[in-house]
């Protein structure tokens, strides 16, 4: 054989025992798609996986955030304000002058005359009040009976009829305002008077009081101030009005 021939049996057994680059790329190329593959498959089996970037999980916070409209607010309106008219001027007030102290007369001669002391206006009539036992007027009631009754006399103990008499005041914790005349109760004389007051006798410590007046409504004496007590020896109580010489 000559020293030119081709032996390209040789050549075939080196392209054969290599790879180039495009079989490189090829076979790459392969593996990334299957890694893609195991990839896409193992998101779809478990969508809620750290893996995937686009998990339900996560949605919320990829969610744009909402904003919270806000009311218009109208402008307040305007409330024009009036200059004050009632405005009270103030008056000022005067110097005042600070008198000058006058001079006090000391007299060194004691006055002999001596004044006289102006007297008070007595009522015409005067009273005495007394307690006895009510049996001796009403003993029907026995117990069950308490009041106030007396009489009027002029100076000379003459019985004096149709003079008012008023008892007023609180018994029994309600108030009392009645008017009588004279002469209406003869069991206690001629110008005898009468109060009822209850059926229980009732003990009070000035609380009611008896005036007599005359016919135009002029006092004739002053109040009389009256115990009453819840005791059947004492539940009448006598109230005599004698005119003042």
């Amino acid at each position: 054989m000559s020293k030119y021939d081709y032996d390209d049996s040789s050549t075939s057994q080196s392209r054969g025992g290599r790879l180039d680059a495009w079989d490189l790329m090829s076979i790459l190329s392969l593996i990334v798609t299957f890694c893609l593959v195991l990839y896409f498959i193992a998101v779809f089996l478990v969508p809620d996986s750290a893996i995937n970037p686009l998990s339900p999980k996560n949605a919320a916070s990829r969610l744009p955030a909402t904003s919270t409209p806000t009311p218009i607010q109208l402008l307040p309106t305007w409330t024009p304000t009036l200059p004050n008219t009632d405005v009270t001027p103030t008056a000022t007030i005067a110097p005042t002058h600070t008198l000058q102290p006058t001079a006090t007369i000391v007299s060194l001669i004691t006055p002999s005359a001596t004044p006289i002391p102006t007297n008070t206006p007595k009522a015409p009539f005067s009273a005495t009040v007394t307690y006895i036992d009510s049996t001796i007027i009403h003993p029907e009631a026995a117990c069950n009976w308490q009041g106030v009754a007396g009489t009027i006399v002029d100076s000379k103990n003459a019985d004096m009829i149709g003079i008012a008499v008023r008892l007023s005041g609180f018994y029994n914790n309600k108030t009392k305002n009645e008017l009588t005349v004279s002469g209406i109760a003869p069991a206690f004389g001629k110008s005898g008077f009468e109060f009822f007051l209850g059926t229980v006798p009732v003990s009070s410590d000035g609380l009611l009081s008896v005036q007599i007046f005359d016919q135009a409504g002029l006092p004739l004496s002053d109040p009389i101030t009256i115990d009453t007590f819840n005791d059947c020896t004492k539940n009448l109580v006598l109230v005599k009005f004698k005119k003042n010489p």
